[in-house]
């Protein structure tokens, strides 16, 4: 019988990896962009709070979910008990196509503008291929990593964090020692963005709280601990994202964070303009090469697992004899989010390629919490949404919303990634009609 998981994961153990899920580079990357979509620094400080609640409303559907269901798999698990197989199987599919590689994109895009800020070896006319040129070769830096076989060990993981930490404590510390009559620059020009669409890159830079359901089996006392990790990381992160911001604001003013195109590096070198720049985007570069580097690990674990499950992946899930890990998946990741940066070339089209998806999934998980309280009213809830079904129902409406959005902004960068996910109905039904078959032939 293979070993189950063992809960190991306190309330502090559980609220630091939410913390450390949620913290990547999207505060760096993002705030420039959000900054566009809001009218002044009172918006742009707002738009971070109103984010960070509504995260908080998804997060206390998904705490009710994994507190009911402590198992691994998250999404997987509640859509498959909701909805069907199918549903999981999309859920899967969608992941090892979109999500995962986008996400992966995006990261590397973060590791391409810090990485050029510090050296670009094209004209600044040529600007969009060296943010290519990086970003393809970031991940194909790790991806092959990840397939000899390298593993970082657990100091080489706190050091990352640590990396993290410190860049953005050094940008808040610096933001304190700027002059009042340097600080809050003139305002400069940018055109402006819908702020429905600096909503969704708020959202985007709250990601990952939802990565708590894929580890609800390792949580002790998961009926208390899952709910209290969930808020108490949730309203760290927005709190240290409100100071960052503020600091922003104060180094460049709302108009001079719209228009940077490294905002911690530009924020930094208000005060040590020859150095201060420098090593803030090394910093950077080193967390975005950390993040990445998760995603590419994780991403291709579930990649595996259904190609190990479902007969239509089946070359995926396959783990190399000499190597020990998931080639094929590694490969195939690789090659679709190298895709990604060839074909979209900004961070901005990836993240819009992914959002249809990833909030239709975030919808049909936040509605799960309604139906399955009636399909399986018998189910043992240890925690049940505060003030249900008020949360549940405004974080369902945003996703729809916020589905919409991105539909008519970019309408065929979105419908390149619906497409695919409406691909996944086909090969489910025709992969499960052959197993039948099969099944009954033997």
């Amino acid at each position: 019988m293979p070993e189950a998981p063992k809960r190991e994961l306190s309330l502090l153990d559980s609220t630091c990896l939410i913390v450390g899920i949620i913290i990547g580079v999207g505060i760096y990357q993002m705030a420039p962009a959000i900054a566009k979509g809001t009218s002044g620094g009172w918006g742009f400080l707002g738009i971070w709070i109103v984010g960070g609640v509504l995260s908080l409303c998804g997060a206390l559907g998904y705490a009710e979910l994994a507190s009911a269901y402590p198992r691994e798999g998250g999404d997987y698990v509640y859509l498959t008990r909701a909805y069907g197989r199918w549903a999981g199987f999309l859920f899967g599919w969608v992941q090892l196509a979109v999500v995962r590689p986008g996400d992966i994109a995006v990261i590397a895009f973060a590791f391409a503008t810090y990485g050029s800020a510090l050296f670009d070896p094209l004209p600044h006319a040529a600007h969009g291929l060296t943010l290519r040129l990086y970003a393809t070769q970031a991940v194909v830096l790790l991806t092959g990593i990840n397939i000899i076989g390298v593993r970082a060990g657990k100091w080489a993981q706190n050091l990352l964090t640590l990396v993290k930490a410190l860049g953005l404590l050094a940008i808040v510390g610096v933001a304190l020692l700027v002059p009042a009559d340097r600080s809050a620059a003139a305002p400069a020009a940018f055109e402006p963005l819908p702020w429905s669409l600096a909503l969704i890159f708020v959202l985007f830079t709250f990601g990952g709280w939802n990565e708590m359901a894929y580890v609800a089996a390792e949580v002790k006392n998961p009926g208390r601990n899952i709910v209290r990790a969930l808020v108490l990381g949730t309203a760290a992160v927005m709190v240290l994202y409100l100071l960052v911001s503020g600091a922003f604001l104060y180094t460049l003013g709302h108009g001079g964070v719209a228009t940077s195109e490294a905002v911690a590096a530009d924020s930094i070198a208000s005060v040590f303009p020859r150095a201060g720049g420098r090593i803030i985007s090394a910093l950077i570069c080193i967390s975005a090469l950390g993040a990445a580097n998760g995603l590419v690990f994780t991403g291709a674990r579930i990649s595996y697992a259904v190609g190990a499950e479902h007969r239509a992946f089946r070359v995926l899930g396959q783990w190399h004899p000499s190597t020990g890990t998931p080639v094929r998946a590694l490969l195939a990741q690789g090659a679709i989010a190298v895709t990604l940066i060839l074909a979209l070339g900004s961070f901005v089209d990836t993240i819009l390629y992914t959002a249809a998806a990833v909030y239709t999934f975030y919808l049909a998980t936040s509605l799960a919490v309604i139906v399955l309280r009636l399909r399986e009213p018998g189910v043992w809830r240890p925690y049940r949404v505060t003030g249900f079904p008020i949360p549940t129902l405004v974080f369902s409406a945003v996703c729809a919303f916020l589905i919409y959005s991105a539909v008519e902004y970019k309408p065929w960068v979105a419908a390149g990634s619906c497409v695919i996910l409406l691909l996944g109905l086909p090969i489910y039904w025709l992969t499960s009609r052959r197993a039948a078959v099969a099944a009954g032939g033997g």
